[in-house]
This record gives structure tokens, C-alpha cells and sequence, in this order.
């Protein structure tokens, strides 16, 4: 493994997608390839081996173990509906997979008036009618809870939620490292290749929760604008742990895990990250990892009323 230095900026990883919109590109525009679709994912924090971020032009897991980092950030934004999809549990994808499962999260950065993400199965849908559905080739959104979203909302997605992000929704997600989805239904629409796209119905309905106490919004730990927020606890998951900043001075540094990496993803403003002899200026969208021992000794200033995320 390379030596990591204690603050470390990261440069993303950007993923073409047939859904995707054109903020990433706008904002990530020093770093756009040339892709045949639209950039939908920009992957922020990553080890992940289908998609690592890089650290000086160089794939972050030369730097850092699956150890160290468990989890992955990302930017996701949509132009037209993700497919509707499903993630496996730890259990299922081991035993499947070879791989974690993923539980995920998100929050909301902008959105289009009336955007929204469909999240969880109606209550009175059973496995055995939601098969029948998906056989007679029904449109399977009508199944699913539908929420519209505005800036700052929250959502929490546990493995095993049926889900779909909405078009014109621009987020931030924080998952475990895993690249693992069955999609169930991708609204009757052809890939790039003019053939409709691949699905994993019988995986999906193996690891579909369709209890209802699950679906529900309180186990979707559902927040609404967090911006008007100084701090929100977000999420506590064994591999990620999600808090929202909102400061405007100085920050107290405190490491979530000492056994993982910290990272930081600003939202909106600037802030100065300085150790000892190092000094990061992090701007809006940048995201940067602290070393796990750095528990004292780290200045976090705010330069224009700063954003952010902390995830470790």
C-alpha cells in the first residue's frame, strides 16, 4: 500500500449512465471523459473495485484497504428514473455474491419541482401479487411508496427496500462498499443497445422485505430539511456512520471510528483542514478522507458558512 498523507483530497470516479443528468458534469467539468450517455454517478469516496476515486492521480486502493474504508460516497443526478431496484443483506450477498450487502442513505441535494424517489412496498402488497405484477407486466411503480422531496431531506434505504430515484433529483448517497443490485423493473424502456435491460427478478424477490412495519416511514428514518440544522445525527450503520455540519467558525474534530477513515464532503461553501504542517482548502463538492488516528490536532475553519458531511 502507498502512504497516505494525513488530509487527503480525492478526485471522483464518474460513471455514464442512460438516466443521468448534466450537474455533475458542470460541476466536476476539469475531470469529464467523453461518455456516450450523461454522467449519473460521480464516485467521491471509493475503494470500490469497480470504481475507485484517486488520491493524486492514483486509484484510492493503492492508499487504502476495504478494511479502512467499508463504505462508498457518491453524487448521484438524474435526468429520467433509475431503474426500480433492490440491494441485498449481508447474509444474502456472502452467500451469493462473495460480497457485503448494501444499506444505503441519502440526502437530497436539489431537485425539480414534484421530483421525488419511490421507496418501499404499499402496505397490502404480498410477495405472491407482487410476482403476479411483475408477470402480467404491470407498471410496478404503482406498488411502491412515492415521495417528493425538496432540498436538505434525508432517507435512510436498509437492504431489502425496493426503491427508485426519480428523475430530476440531484443526491448524495453513503453505502456500504458494495456494487450489488437486482433491478426488478425499469420502466418498459430499451438500453443503449436498443435492447431492454437486464433484470433479477428472482434475486430481487428473494431479498424484498415486504412486511409492512418495514416499509414504513419511521424505519426509513425520514428527516425533512437539514440544513436548517447545525448538526444532524443521519445515520448509524456498522460500517458508515453519517452526521450533518452546518458551521460557520471553527469545527471540533472527532474521529466517528478509529479504525476507519473520516471523510468529509462538502455541501455547500469553503472550509481550511490543517494538521501540523498540511493545509486543505475544500470547496463545494470536494470531498477528502482524515487518516482514523487524527482524533486531536485537526482545524477545521469555516470560510463561507460550510456544509457538510462527515462520514467515518
Amino acid at each position: 500500500m502507498k502512504e497516505l498523507r494525513s488530509i487527503n483530497k480525492l478526485s471522483p470516479y464518474l460513471v455514464s449512465k442512460i438516466w443521468g443528468g448534466e450537474r455533475i458534469a458542470k460541476f466536476k467539468k476539469n475531470q469529464k471523459a467523453n461518455f456516450n450517455s450523461p454522467i449519473g454517478e460521480s464516485w467521491e469516496i471509493s475503494v470500490h473495485p469497480q470504481g475507485p476515486s484517486l488520491l493524486d492521480k492514483i486509484p484510492l486502493n493503492q492508499y487504502i484497504s476495504f478494511e479502512l474504508l467499508p463504505y462508498l460516497v457518491k453524487f448521484i443526478d438524474t435526468a429520467d428514473n433509475l431503474s426500480i431496484q433492490v440491494h441485498p443483506d449481508d447474509q444474502y450477498a456472502m452467500t451469493h455474491e462473495n460480497s457485503v450487502g448494501k444499506t444505503e442513505c441519502w440526502v437530497i441535494l436539489d431537485c425539480l419541482p414534484s421530483g421525488g424517489i419511490y421507496l418501499g412496498i404499499k402496505p397490502g402488497i404480498t410477495k405472491a401479487s407482487f410476482e403476479k405484477a411483475i408477470l402480467n407486466d404491470d407498471n410496478i411503480d404503482q406498488y411502491l411508496n412515492f415521495y417528493e422531496v425538496n432540498k436538505g431531506d434525508f432517507f435512510y434505504v436498509p437492504a431489502g427496500t425496493i426503491h427508485a430515484i426519480g428523475k430530476n433529483v440531484f443526491l448524495c448517497e453513503i453505502q456500504q462498499n458494495s456494487g450489488i443490485t437486482y433491478r426488478v423493473w425499469d420502466w418498459k424502456r430499451l438500453g443503449e443497445n436498443n435492447l431492454p435491460r437486464q433484470l433479477h427478478v428472482k434475486s430481487a424477490l428473494d431479498v424484498i422485505r415486504f412486511e409492512e412495519s418495514f416499509n414504513h416511514k419511521k424505519n426509513l428514518m425520514i428527516k425533512n430539511n437539514i440544513f436548517t440544522s447545525s448538526f444532524e445525527v443521519l445515520a448509524r450503520h456498522r460500517e458508515f456512520e453519517v452526521d450533518f455540519h452546518h458551521f460557520t467558525s471553527d469545527l471540533k474534530f472527532k474521529s466517528h471510528n478509529n479504525n476507519r477513515m473520516n471523510g468529509l464532503i462538502c455541501l455547500e461553501g469553503q472550509m481550511s483542514i490543517s494538521y501540523e504542517n498540511e493545509e486543505v482548502l475544500i470547496e463545494q463538492w470536494d470531498s477528502v478522507l482524515l487518516k482514523p488516528d487524527l482524533i486531536f490536532g485537526v482545524k477545521i475553519r469555516s470560510l463561507n458558512g460550510c456544509k457538510v458531511l462527515w462520514v467515518g
